[in-house]
């Protein structure tokens, strides 16, 4: 069996990769091993799949739904088609989270049926009443016969126990090649086969995708000919970083080059790419500008969502001082930071506790007004970058 779910533990997330070990880049594919993506943030659940006591605080008959109070302070909204209908402010209901906040707007929720919980947990305030299955349990279930590779105890206690004969401990659960194609994820541009490049960029509205034909545009044969077989060729790796990014909504992707009237040409190639996606992507067609046009659930957070914010950027800081530090003598780096970053890891103590284990130092935080919000840096004796 190729098929792997890597776990690797940072501080405050665990990023999970599954990979096929049987691909290599020699494919030409970005990120050519790597199948599936996710981030698991414990103390941060995207709370997909929990199962809320919800009270109703407003009906909104030109939404077709109404809002629920959840726990914390929290809310989502309840459309009609999913058990809002019939329903009046004040009246307490069991709704489970169908796809989590993000976006700027609330959680979607559906009504769960009163026997889902024991008849105590029907009435009351709101609380949570059951977390749903976090992202490795997630990937796990959909790869069945995937060994669960862990490189720190601590994410081997928080697998349920149903799991446990399937984790193998490593010392490092993401090799070379997963931990670059991981990292490519945080990059807007994505290099493709046959030197073409895509340029990512999420907005509000909708993603936004424009190929570029870049080196591909040194092939001698006739211009359409050339253009119409550098498309075919990179489409399949960039639908895939749609998947890895878990880009979701109103998707507009632009190819490079190729007349209006020849792009139809490419529908097989987007359908059948998008047909290994279990989210079921549709693509939707052209436009009258030959924008190519797909729709994909909203489920989890994208990606750049969960990397771009300041608790993201906090992370991501505390990983890389955590690799410039692990396993070297004297003194630690210095993590300088914006103000933003600063407050994020203020607000995330478990997560700088996780740096302390994971690298053997205290992280020597230095607050450093100089720098942007989100901006950090690593420094130190040995002016480790």
């Amino acid at each position: 069996m190729t098929i792997r779910i890597r776990a690797a533990s940072a501080p405050g997330e665990i990023r999970i990769a599954v990979t096929d070990d049987a691909r290599t880049d020699e494919d030409g594919a970005a990120g050519a091993g790597l199948i599936e993506y996710a981030l698991w943030r414990p103390g941060a659940p995207d709370g997909i799949g929990d199962l809320h006591r919800g009270r109703i605080v407003a009906r909104m008959p030109a939404m077709g739904g109404a809002f629920v109070d959840l726990t914390d302070g929290a809310s989502g909204f309840l459309p009609d088609s999913a058990g809002a209908a019939g329903l009046t402010e004040g009246d307490a209901v069991l709704v489970r989270i169908m796809r989590s906040a993000q976006g700027g707007k609330g959680a979607r929720l559906a009504a769960c049926p009163p026997d889902a919980v024991p008849e105590s947990d029907r009435t009351g305030p709101p609380a949570l009443l059951a977390r749903g299955p976090t992202p490795l349990e997630a990937l796990a279930a959909a790869w069945p016969d995937a060994s669960i590779l862990i490189d720190d105890a601590s994410v081997g206690a928080r697998i349920p126990s149903a799991l446990r004969n399937r984790m193998l401990r490593t010392t490092n659960a993401f090799d070379a090649e997963t931990e670059a194609a991981s990292d490519a994820l945080d990059d807007p541009t994505v290099d493709l086969p046959g030197g073409m490049r895509a340029t990512i960029t999420p907005t509000p509205a909708l993603v936004a995708i424009d190929m570029d034909g870049g080196a591909a545009s040194a092939d001698r044969r006739a211009k359409q000919t050339a253009q119409f077989a550098a498309n075919r060729d990179a489409l399949p790796a960039l639908l895939h970083q749609i998947r890895l990014r878990n880009l979701s909504g109103a998707i507009i992707l632009d190819v490079a080059g190729l007349a209006i009237r020849k792009r139809q040409a490419l529908r097989p190639i987007f359908e059948e790419s998008l047909a290994c996606d279990p989210l079921r992507p549709r693509f939707l067609g052209f436009t009258a500008l030959g924008l190519a046009e797909i729709l994909r659930s909203r489920v989890r957070p994208p990606l750049h969502e969960l990397v771009s914010g300041a608790h993201g950027q906090a992370l991501r800081a505390l990983r890389h001082w955590v690799r410039a530090t692990r396993g070297t003598p004297g003194p630690a780096a210095t993590l300088r930071v914006g103000t933003d970053i600063a407050r994020a890891l203020d607000r995330d103590p478990d997560a700088v506790a996780d740096a302390t284990r994971l690298a053997g130092h205290l992280p020597a935080r230095q607050l450093d007004p100089s720098l942007p919000p989100l901006g950090w840096t690593l420094s130190g004796p040995e002016n480790r970058p």
